[in-house]
């Protein structure tokens, strides 16, 4: 038999199966609420407040913030004045998405089907984030005993109830058209055999709602959403995109609106200059910068820009005291001790 992992991982694999029956026998005790205080306190990065400092400058000044996000907000512009023209215009546009996940790569492609000319400006390669490495699935009220109003009490109660409930409203109601709009462009659902969605339950959902592609659903979205990206673009369409060129400042205008961004190629340092009607920031996380030295599995381009950008063009930002963490990664500490 072909073995499909390396040799190394082969004395693990063994003693997972061997254990495997006595294992599915075995029941856990909820831990005591005192001793789940006494482990978040003790490992997760929201409870260590000597690690949080005042922020000096900008919108949220007098906020706290982990030191790390803390030292990106305060910190100096990359662009020097007397080097940049902003009258010499490279790009002009009606859109300027900064940012290619499957956020940045949905709203260039449905600005361009609405008419807009786009601009689609990415750090990376196109499709190069977080997205692809999303596994588990994407929610939507689309079953007859499920509805957007559960969604939006599931969501609203996941989040503690500090959610924006415009901004979750506004996600259930569109999330079934989502689905199917990703469907239109080629994502390849998991399907029953009477060809209606395979749903899946939640974290904290009420109803199966979760659209699945196996375990690879946002590599299967961002697949077809790059895909759709590339065709568009070499079919002639108002979509154009640049890779590895980082929007590193916002542009403002005379009222102070926001009215496109200087963008720097990584290879050569040479500045672009993008002037749009409309800027849409998706550049995703902060994971990869690692707060208070707790790791994660995040795509090595999630590192705040966005935050960054928009903050320096005075928007105020909210909940930068606390960060959320799927907990694939994280263990029990005690369970350290057999291994």
């Amino acid at each position: 038999n072909i073995m499909p992992y390396p040799a190394y991982m082969e004395e693990s694999i063994h003693k997972v199966a061997a254990t495997r029956p006595s294992r599915l026998e075995e029941t856990f005790s909820r831990i005591p609420q005192a001793e789940r205080e006494g482990l978040v306190n003790e490992f997760h990065p929201d409870y260590k407040k000597e690690y949080l400092r005042e922020l000096k400058i900008g919108p949220n000044k007098g906020s706290l913030a982990p030191d790390e996000i803390a030292d990106l907000l305060e910190g100096n512009s990359r662009i020097d004045p007397d080097e940049v023209n902003l009258d010499d215009v490279d790009y002009d546009v009606d859109v300027l998405v900064i940012g290619c996940g499957g956020a940045g790569g949905a709203a260039a492609l449905l600005a361009e089907e609405n008419g807009a000319s786009v601009l689609l400006a990415t750090k990376l390669r196109l499709g190069d984030a977080n997205t692809v490495g999303a596994q588990a699935g994407t929610q939507a009220a689309d079953r007859p005993n499920d509805s957007p109003l559960l969604h939006y009490l599931d969501a609203m109660g996941g989040g503690h109830f500090t959610n924006d409930p415009a901004l979750v409203e506004a996600l259930v109601k569109d999330a079934p058209d989502a689905i199917g709009w990703l469907e239109s462009l080629g994502v390849n659902w998991d399907k029953e055999p009477d060809g209606s969605y395979h749903e899946l339950s939640g974290g904290g959902t009420c109803r199966r709602r979760m659209h699945s592609c196996r375990d690879y659903t946002g590599l299967e979205e961002m697949r077809v959403i790059r895909d759709e990206i590339r065709q568009r673009h070499m079919h002639g369409r108002t979509l154009d995109f640049v890779e590895f060129q980082p929007a590193i400042e916002l542009i403002l205008d005379d009222k102070g609106q926001v009215a496109g961004a200087i963008l720097m190629n990584l290879e050569t340092r040479e500045m672009t200059i993008v002037r749009a009607k409309a800027v849409v920031i998706a550049t995703g996380g902060m994971g990869r910068i690692h707060i208070q030295g707790f790791p994660t599995t995040n795509h090595y381009g999630a590192t705040a820009d966005g935050l960054v950008l928009a903050y320096r063009a005075g928007c105020p930002l909210i909940h930068i005291d606390t960060m959320q963490y799927h907990p694939t990664g994280a263990a029990f500490p005690v369970q350290f001790g057999d291994y």
